[in-house]
């Protein structure tokens, strides 16, 4: 391997810095401990990349994702050591799932202590390896230019995630005059780029053919940055559009063409439209439980179609006639230069959009409680669709994803496929860290609040201006949910009530702005508190047996909805 001199000697941790600032990287979430000392020593004088000290590690890496979720920038990490490295393994496993490039720096005991149970070792490349789309570790400080730059790469490219990078101790410290060639070296690493010809023909002659084109949009395109290819192939053909709780923004929900979110707690014109449609085409989207309820019954009339970067989820839930392995923004510019589609399909228009017409979201309101669904409604107009949402888990990241009217990619910070309750406060802080000129509101309930409240001590010191709204029932509402619907309403372990601490105090411990609202004639004014531009809690006080409509209950048919109001009833 060519070895390249150095113009001064460096620490192994120094050449790690340097090598992720190169790479564009400016901000890092960490903690530190006794097996990355090496790393913040070298940290101490080093100017160019900012380090954010998180208050817990699983707040490390979720504020991590929060910059990856809003940039599509690789969100980067660093924890010492043992329990430092276990701590951050949720957040990884929430990565993983979601698709999202994050690079932990995890560190580890010296090399003559690795596998003789030293003081907080673990074998943290067999515990990640399931969860990450790589992970090594560094045995050689002359390879770390390389090892972060393939690190950087892996997780950014293809179907992008998570990945691990162990420093032993003694090797971050290690002082090397040379180092090996730091060129990418990774002759098995492979991902489709360019779309198969035949296979677009295919897509583009079914469409052609179809009477009842729909097509479903995930995460992908927003991984892919391929939102105004994505609008463009859509308005030139005139094709209806349902999207996944990560394809949320990538159409403005006002558009005309835009059905509303499928699935469990979608629309019913985008469930209905599932189930009657003739040809689907999933772009980005892995065809998950939540939008396939019961894949026997799903969209049974209809010819689908999947494009995704990933292999891998061609044909594993889903049984797919057209299977194309592309990145979507490519697989759509190829679309475009097919031409038009060409079909008719007015009818299936008017069908579709007087389904949306007819049976839009409801809400009842109370009289004595403050309506979370007309919470997130005001804040949409206050903020005129244009806030990055961030949510923790639950009903209110359902209510959010249902009545928050999203305009933008990028814009709906939350998990997906993990349901991460804890992730909120500290995706909100890596949200705003990277995006400090946009409006950044988050939504949380009083159960995931309490799982990571402790990276609100991060708001004050760095001058992040989040806005809390603490949806607060007393109870884990979502599980509450399930518990009256399905668990013949034992109410085991779910309502919170007065073992919740005072959610205004804890605010007032940490220095922001808070606010208690309970009175629903008065809320309109309440919630203009969100147009000053500081830190603060907004405490909503919202009745314990408010539930999330519609729904499709556990593996019915996506057109066996409960909860559906229509309008001419």
């Amino acid at each position: 391997m060519n070895k390249i001199k150095l113009e001064q000697p460096k620490s192994g941790s120094r050449l790690a810095l340097d090598t992720l600032k190169d790479l564009g990287v400016d901000t890092i979430f960490g903690y530190p401990g006794g097996a990355v000392l090496p790393f913040y020593d070298a940290l101490y004088s080093f100017e160019g990349v900012k380090h954010i000290l998180a208050r817990h590690e699983q707040g490390a890496v979720h504020e991590a994702e929060g910059y990856a979720k809003s940039t599509g920038r690789p969100g980067v990490v660093v924890v010492t050591s043992g329990p430092g490295a276990t701590n951050v393994v949720t957040g990884i496993a929430d990565a993983y799932m979601d698709s999202v490039p994050l690079i932990v720096l995890s560190g580890q005991v010296a090399v003559p202590g690795i596998g003789r149970d030293a003081f907080q070792e673990v074998d943290f490349l067999d515990i990640t390896l399931p969860i990450t789309k790589y992970n090594y570790q560094v045995r050689d400080a002359s390879d770390i230019p390389r090892i972060l730059t393939e690190a950087y790469y892996l997780a950014n490219t293809g179907r992008k995630g998570p990945v691990v990078v162990d420093f032993p101790k003694n090797i971050s410290a290690d002082i090397v005059e040379e180092i090996n060639n730091p060129l990418l070296n990774l002759p098995n690493y492979e991902y489709t780029k360019y779309p198969n010809a035949d296979k677009l023909i295919e897509i583009f002659q079914g469409l052609k053919n179809a009477k009842k084109p729909l097509i479903l949009v995930g995460g992908g395109v927003q991984y892919a940055n391929a939102q105004e290819e994505f609008l463009k192939f859509v308005e030139a053909n005139n094709i209806p559009v349902t999207a996944t709780l990560l394809g949320q923004g990538i159409m403005n929900v006002a558009h005309p063409l835009y059905l509303g979110m499928a699935g469990m707690h979608g629309t019913y014109a985008a469930n209905q439209a599932l189930m009657e449609t003739d040809f689907l085409l999933n772009i980005g989207s892995r065809f998950d439980d939540r939008v396939v309820s019961n894949t026997k019954s799903f969209a049974p009339n209809a010819t689908i179609a999947h494009i995704d970067i990933d292999e891998v989820e061609i044909n594993k839930i889903v049984n797919t006639d057209i299977g194309l392995v592309s990145d979507a923004k490519r697989a759509l510019d190829a679309l475009d230069e097919l031409g038009q589609v060409g079909g008719s399909y007015d009818e299936w228009l008017e069908k579709v959009q007087s389904d949306k017409k007819r049976a839009p979201y409801y809400y009842k309101k109370h009289k004595n409680y403050i309506n979370p669904q007309e919470v997130v409604e005001l804040v949409g107009e206050y903020t005129d669709g244009e806030a990055i949402i961030a949510t923790d888990v639950g009903q209110h990241q359902m209510w959010a994803a249902q009545y928050y009217p999203f305009k933008n990619s990028k814009q709906l910070i939350t998990s997906g496929g993990l349901g991460t309750m804890g992730f909120g406060i500290p995706a909100a802080i890596g949200a705003k860290i990277a995006n400090p000129e946009k409006e950044v509101i988050l939504f949380v309930g009083d159960g995931g609040f309490q799982m990571t409240n402790q990276e609100l001590a991060l708001l004050n010191l760095h001058d992040i201006p989040v806005k809390i709204i603490l949806i607060n029932n007393g109870s884990l509402g979502m599980v509450r949910q399930w518990q009256t619907s399905f668990h013949d309403e034992n109410l085991s372990h779910s309502v919170l009530g007065n073992n919740d601490p005072n959610f205004q105090k804890l605010a007032e411990a940490y220095g922001i702005k808070h606010y208690k609202l309970t009175d629903p004639s008065t809320l309109s004014e309440d919630l203009l508190a969100i147009k000053e531009n500081v830190p603060m809690l907004i405490e909503v006080i919202v009745s314990p047996t408010e539930k999330v409509l519609p729904m499709i209950p556990p593996g019915k048919a996506n057109d066996k909805m409960i909860g559906v109001k229509f309008n001419d009833e």
